[in-house]
């Protein structure tokens, strides 16, 4: 059996994208390590919290449900704050994730998968799988992360654009999914890039459908920032299952093309 640090940005994250990787690694046997980078400050308020319960409080618990629904052994933070979207003000804030320095995090991260023995790494694609600062910095501190501690099996979790489009249209006809829910694939992130990554450049696609109703589960623990307009919210069991069965990666150094496969081969 091995161990997986699965290295993410905000609070749920882990679950909305890796989450059914999470639960079958670990009904597999595996050890997972979660590692946040930041408490998510800048999410939604859900407008409820209690007196001097900050959003960062209320998501670190939320984290907490999650881990304990997929599994997943051992929960870590880096410690950073949410940097916001692109071009916000929380950008400049001294302790923002996007501040600090590559080394200096990824000393951290390095750390964390020494303390565990990891050998095996998830962080994200060259552009965060939708531009935010904070995923980018992911990109770049896990694989500086990696070089320290020795880790080779590097998977970058994304989206597929490709799936993402077929599937849109699938849904649409079908009224699985409402207008109002869709979105053009193909259009600027938040960095100017379109989401994910096109399936020529993906390496695995990973079938997670025996997990699906454990990984809404988890999303679903992150209640601050899945109210009842939240298009996950609103899916019906079956469009859900459609969107999430699968989760897709593109393993580093692989050159090999697209093809169902698994983090631990």
């Amino acid at each position: 059996m091995a161990t997986l640090v699965c290295f993410h940005a905000h609070p749920d994250d882990e679950a909305i994208a890796t989450g059914g990787t999470l639960a079958r690694a670990v009904r597999e046997g595996h050890t997972v390590v979660l590692v946040v980078a930041t408490g998510g400050e800048h999410g939604d308020d859900p407008g409820n919290l209690a007196p001097g319960e900050t959003l960062a409080d209320r998501r670190r618990k939320e984290t907490e449900a999650s881990c304990r629904v997929l599994g997943i052994q051992h929960l870590e933070w880096l410690g950073y704050s949410d940097s916001g979207m692109t071009g916000w003000d929380q950008n400049a804030h001294p302790e923002a994730f996007v501040n600090a320095t590559v080394d200096e995090a990824g000393r951290k991260l390095a750390d964390i998968i020494e303390k565990y023995g990891a050998t095996v790494l998830t962080t994200y694609d060259w552009h965060g799988n939708y531009g935010h600062p904070d995923h980018i910095m992911v990109h770049k501190v896990g694989y500086r992360a990696a070089a320290m501690a020795g880790v080779t099996e590097i998977f970058e979790a994304t989206m597929n654009r490709d799936a993402m489009r077929q599937l849109q249209v699938i849904a649409k006809e079908s009224g699985m999914v409402s207008e109002e829910d869709a979105w053009d694939v193909d259009g600027p992130a938040d960095d100017g890039n379109p989401v994910g990554l096109p399936a020529s450049e993906l390496t695995h696609r990973v079938d997670v459908s025996s997990f699906v109703a454990l990984k809404r589960e988890a999303i679903m623990k992150h209640a601050s920032q899945m109210g009842d307009t939240s298009f996950i919210t609103r899916m019906s069991p079956e469009a859900f299952a459609m969107a999430f069965g699968a989760e897709w990666f593109r393993k580093s150094g692989d050159a090999e093309p697209l093809r169902d496969g698994w983090l631990f081969s």
